[in-house]
């Protein structure tokens, strides 16, 4: 996370950052990461964000409705 100043506890500052992270793809080529590691790394790496903080188990259901959401499954 990179300003998390700017970031909001809601799930729609949430999902910017999960959006562009899953955008990025940081996950490597020879990493043979399942969809659910790939979000538990993407909210790990954003774990200072004010949502992840307030409710984790949100966050999850957050990134799993974007996946959808924008069919990146």
């Amino acid at each position: 996370m990179e300003n998390h100043n700017t970031y909001y506890n809601n799930a729609d500052s949430f999902s910017m950052i999960f959006d562009e992270a899953w955008a990025k793809n940081k996950f490597g080529p020879d990493q043979k990461l399942t969809v659910e590691e790939k979000i538990e790394k993407i909210i790990e790496d954003n774990k200072e964000h004010p949502f992840v903080k307030s409710s984790p188990s949100q966050a999850i259901n957050v990134a799993r409705f974007r996946l959808k959401l924008l069919q990146l499954e």
